[in-house]
């Protein structure tokens, strides 16, 4: 093969490795009934926003309003299970109203986060929020623990989705026994 055929081939070739393969679209739920999935959810594990990288006992509360909208309340101890207490109350938007799924997040008018519900038990006991990009991700559930099968099927369920899961963090939680 002459040179002149080469470079333009070895040129093409260098290029293509140095393009990274987009992930697809993330898959949401077939449907979401959005009472519900309203309630609180505690946070089991996250790739976490910068808010929440040190976050005890978080939970996330949703309540649907008249409008349609989602009020939200995450709210955590900063550090340690003693740490300050913070309390984040973004807005959420169901932006696919055919099955609930997708929705928008927004904590700063006019930006509205991605928030696509990737996961959903029959019962309604452990959820799995995503976005597109794998930036963020986050596994809930009702109770403050959950068995650890289902954590391992989840992970196994983010791996196949494209998600680096060395900056998945469990989130710390301990909560005294109901009398």
């Amino acid at each position: 093969m002459s040179k002149l055929v080469l470079l333009p081939l070895l040129g093409t070739l260098f290029f293509m490795s140095g393009c990274a393969t987009p992930l697809p679209p993330l898959k949401t739920v077939e449907r979401v009934d959005l009472p519900r999935y309203m309630g609180a959810w505690y946070v089991i594990a996250a790739i976490p926003t910068f808010i929440e990288t040190e976050a005890y006992n978080g939970i996330e509360t949703y309540r649907l309003e008249p409008d349609g909208t989602i009020d939200t309340v995450f709210t955590f101890n900063q550090g340690a299970f003693d740490g300050p207490a913070k309390r984040h109350n973004p807005r959420g938007f169901v932006v696919d109203t055919v099955n609930n799924s997708t929705w928008g997040m927004q904590f700063v008018w006019p930006f509205k986060a991605e928030f696509l519900i990737t996961h959903l038990n029959a019962d309604y006991t452990q959820t799995v929020i995503g976005r597109n990009k794998r930036d963020y991700v986050w596994i809930m559930a009702r109770t403050p623990q959950i068995p650890e099968a289902d954590y391992q099927r989840l992970i196994a369920e983010l791996t196949a989705q494209g998600y680096d899961l060395k900056k998945l963090r469990k989130v710390p939680q301990s909560w005294p026994e109901k009398r």
